[in-house]
């Protein structure tokens, strides 16, 4: 009967997901080490010891997310739940929280060395999401019509993106968004990968960040762009580019995509173009801009 149990529990531990909180970069493992619960004295041979764990967790068939564990974020967590930061089930109860709702990765037998950017990667897409999200949120309702216009614009952007997929060549897309004119620069990445079927597949929150970004450049009409470039077995990629300009995207010339792409931001200098790779003007949008009157 006991080794029943047994058997039966270690089916059970192998039902259970499992999130780890991730020190990602020296500085935040320094700052959890005043804490006299935290084992741990070396960031390297902790980062060896989350890889054993988590290879171990896989061969057991265990399913484990990993998330980005900010010291701040704990401090603060801990100051308004009424926890002892100096305690390992804090901790626990943190790790819980990011495992709901903040930047995490699953695990999937990739290398550490490859995961740690992914998740430095998903932290930065959430809060550019988060920050896009507020702004848009704050600029209220049209004094003229009473319309949501951080509302609108998301839906003016969503109109725009999807049009660009379908106008676009086929293959995989990478896209760029970046806006200047914002209190933050901001910049969006995002990927449409062609199924089979010829489809863009789109990761979800990628795309509503993405979409937030540009309609947050669309509606305060700051400086900025967006480049989509397209790559296809046997074919040289394309690269397609457009500026933000008043309520819509214009397209940029294949000279003008060239210029972007061959100059050094910082310098001006002339950088050599990519081998295999063909600047473009984009395809045609259509209907570019709102009529009058609908510019917000």
């Amino acid at each position: 009967m006991a080794h029943t149990d047994q058997t039966t529990r270690h089916v059970l531990r192998r039902e259970i997901a499992g999130t780890i909180g991730l020190l990602t970069d020296e500085h935040d493992f320094r700052a959890m080490r005043r804490y006299r619960t935290f084992a741990f004295d070396d960031h390297a041979a902790y980062l060896q010891q989350v890889e054993a764990l988590l290879r171990a967790r896989a061969s057991q068939g265990t399913h484990t997310t990993v998330a980005l564990f900010d010291p701040e974020e704990y401090a603060d967590f801990c100051s308004a739940a009424g926890l002892e930061p100096d305690a390992l089930a804090s901790r626990t109860r943190f790790t819980a929280e990011l495992a709901a709702g903040g930047p995490t990765v699953p695990y999937e037998g990739q290398p550490l060395a490859d995961l740690l950017p992914a998740l430095v990667d998903e932290a930065v897409r959430q809060a550019t999401w988060e920050y896009a999200s507020s702004l848009l949120a704050r600029l209220g309702n049209c004094a003229t019509c009473g319309e949501d216009l951080g509302r609108a614009a998301f839906t003016r952007a969503t109109r725009l993106l999807l049009r660009i997929l379908e106008t676009a060549p086929p293959g995989d897309r990478h896209l760029v968004c970046s806006v200047s004119g914002t209190p933050e620069p901001l910049v969006s990445v995002l990927h449409a990968d062609e199924d089979v079927d010829a489809t863009p597949h789109l990761d979800e929150a990628e795309a509503l960040e993405f979409t937030s970004v540009l309609a947050l450049g669309l509606v305060t009409h700051s400086p900025g762009g967006l480049v989509m470039r397209v790559s296809a077995p046997g074919r040289a990629d394309r690269i397609h580019g457009w500026r933000l300009r008043g309520y819509g995207l214009e397209p940029l010339t294949a000279g003008e995509v060239f210029d972007a792409y061959c100059t050094d931001a910082e310098s001006g200098d002339l950088i050599s173009p990519e081998s295999n790779v063909d600047y473009c003007a984009p395809p045609d949008l259509g209907e570019d801009h709102l009529p009058p009157g609908h510019h917000h």
